[in-house]
Order: structure tokens, then sequence, then C-alpha cells
């Protein structure tokens, strides 16, 4: 898979997860990919939710890796790694 094949299922992807986001008031763009790492940020409700990490985790990494299995982690770029 090219870099930008990558960069089109991770983006699959976060549009796949993105309108749960935004029902709860929040969104996730995609920063970087980088040695099978993804890194994003969460904007809007997102930042400041409590369970921001089990989004990450079991929403977004999950997805992200349904779609582009060479995806070792997701990381927020404020610090939360998983």
């Amino acid at each position: 898979m090219t870099t930008e094949e990558l960069k089109i299922n991770v983006e699959n992807a976060l549009q796949e997860i993105r309108p749960y986001l935004e029902a709860d008031g929040g969104n996730i763009s995609l920063v970087e990919i980088t040695d099978n790492t993804v890194s994003v940020q969460l904007e809007g409700a997102c930042l400041g939710c409590s369970v921001n990490q089990m989004t990450l985790k079991n929403g977004v990494e999950a997805t992200i890796k349904r779609h582009a299995p060479q995806i070792k982690r997701v990381i927020e770029i404020n610090g939360i790694t998983f």
C-alpha cells in the first residue's frame, strides 16, 4: 500500500467514526502518519470529555486498524497515547 493509499484509508476510517463524535459536539482530524502510527487531534467537546481515551482506543483506533491493518497505534497529539 502506498503512502497516499494509507492516508486515504485512514481518512475513510475517520469519516466512518466522525458522525458519532459530531453527535456529541466533537470532531477529529488527521495530523500525520509516521512509522505505522497515526496522530490525530480531537476537537470541540471531545477535548474535555472524560471518556475521550476510551473513544480513541475502542472507537478510533479499532476503526483505523480495520481500514489499515498495518497501523500499530493511534496517538492524540495532546499527549494521550495508546
